[in-house]
């Protein structure tokens, strides 16, 4: 019997009803003819919209997270009257173990079965979910120049709409939680700079130095000659530029090239959100290098995202759909390591910790800044890199944020130093870093 499209639609109204009951929702559902669950919401009421039969059918047939991703980015399904944010918000009360012992399983079996046989042709995509993905070959571990140009080669221009004027791209520092973003980045970056103790001639290296704006900060405000280091075309054009605009080409420098192959020493050292893309299984040339790099008596920061530790090693290194569509998606070849391993391998390599101070509620204070800055200017983001891009965008950006408010990952500075004999160096208290 061949299949009538208008089953898959009362299929589909019946299972939206039942779920919006069961669940409980405090937001709407909207299918592709128009028709709401509940009847009757208003225009701008906060609701899941299904625009496309098919984009249902594939859900169901695949029901993965890159699935939910690919039908997103092509506004097949999306979100209206609200973000994210809300939605999370308004998230279910009842717990899920309850809930799946309360499904009729039977009823959703019934009208599932029209869905899952209706067709699967959808409308052409704007951009082929194939141009939104990293390269996804077979991979060692860490991620590769390439790697690096696919997420931050997008567009400065890109970046510029929803990332501060310095364009910092890392965790700002709330002083207090309604400060703006551009007050908690200059924040941040004179945090960074007081820890590292920074002073006039100092020899200071910034590994994945971004767009140079902590490179830039440290020169004017600290005296020192800084050098800065990234595989990103795009960034090193515009940090150059910013350089020379602010008149700091005597002291301020960015080298295009791989970390490992810097020459040495620095009285300084900082890697501030660049260390995610390093791979575990070149943590030790990572670690090595940085210790190779710093003059005795220098000071090295490390500014990084973790998740928290399993049970075992094995446990750790599975990969959750979320995570494994973030590196599909974001960052290809990234990985998070989590806070002891951090330790432990500054430990072995030959380092002594000073300080270790968590700033995982900052991290999704600023992401969710980000997301909501980009969402404002969505037409203009996607007039650079494409609406499904954008889309991706805004869902990484927010996803991350509620990740950090969750205590799913983390973020930790730590502060160290090579290990010597006799005194550190530094002041008996960290008083003078909050006051």
């Amino acid at each position: 019997m061949p299949f009538v499209p208008d089953k898959r639609l009362e299929a589909a109204t019946r299972l939206a009803i039942y779920i919006h009951r069961t669940l409980q929702l405090d937001f709407g559902i909207e299918l592709w003819d128009g028709r709401t669950i509940p009847a009757g919401l208003g225009r701008d009421d906060l609701r899941i919209v299904v625009t496309d039969g098919a984009a249902l059918t594939r859900l169901v047939r695949r029901p993965k997270a890159t699935t939910l991703i690919d039908l997103h980015a092509a506004g097949l399904i999306d979100l209206r009257g609200g973000s994210l944010f809300d939605i999370a918000a308004r998230r279910p009360k009842v717990r899920t173990r309850a809930i799946l012992k309360s499904l009729d399983k039977w009823f959703l079996l019934r009208n599932a079965l029209p869905i899952l046989f209706g067709s699967t042709t959808l409308p052409p995509a704007e951009t082929p979910a194939t141009e939104l993905v990293g390269d996804e070959r077979e991979r060692s571990s860490g991620s590769s120049k390439q790697d690096i140009e696919f997420h931050y080669d997008v567009s400065n221009d890109f970046y510029k709409l929803f990332l501060d004027p310095r364009m910092v791209y890392t965790c700002a520092y709330f002083k207090d939680w309604s400060n703006d973003l551009e007050t908690a980045q200059r924040d941040k970056l004179d945090m960074i700079c007081r820890k590292l103790r920074l002073k006039p001639g100092d020899r200071f290296l910034d590994i994945g130095s971004g767009w140079g704006a902590l490179v830039c900060h440290a020169a004017e405000h600290y005296g020192v000659n800084a050098v800065g280091v990234t595989l990103s075309t795009e960034q090193a054009t515009l940090a150059r530029a910013l350089i020379a605009e602010k008149g700091l080409g005597d002291r301020v420098r960015i080298e295009l090239q791989d970390y490992r192959t810097m020459d040495g020493p620095f009285d300084k050292i900082s890697s501030i959100g660049m260390f995610e893309a390093v791979g575990f299984d070149n943590y030790d040339a990572y670690f090595s290098t940085v210790h190779r790099l710093l003059a005795e008596g220098g000071l090295y920061l490390h500014h990084a995202i973790t998740r928290p530790a399993k049970r075992d090693i094995k446990k750790f290194h599975a990969k959750n759909a979320e995570y494994k569509a973030l590196i599909k998606y974001i960052f290809p070849g990234g990985e998070l390591d989590w806070i002891g391993l951090t330790a432990t391998n500054l430990e072995t390599h030959g380092f002594e910790i000073h300080d270790v101070e968590g700033w995982r509620e900052h991290y999704a204070q600023t992401t969710e800044l980000w997301a909501r800055r980009l969402m404002a200017r969505f037409d203009e983001a996607a007039a650079i890199a494409g609406a499904a891009r954008t889309r991706i965008w805004i869902l990484y950006l927010a996803g991350v944020s509620l990740a950090f408010r969750n205590s799913t990952v983390g973020l930790y500075q730590t502060l160290a130093s090579k290990r010597r004999r006799g005194p550190a160096a530094l002041p008996p208290t960290r008083a003078d870093l909050y006051a």
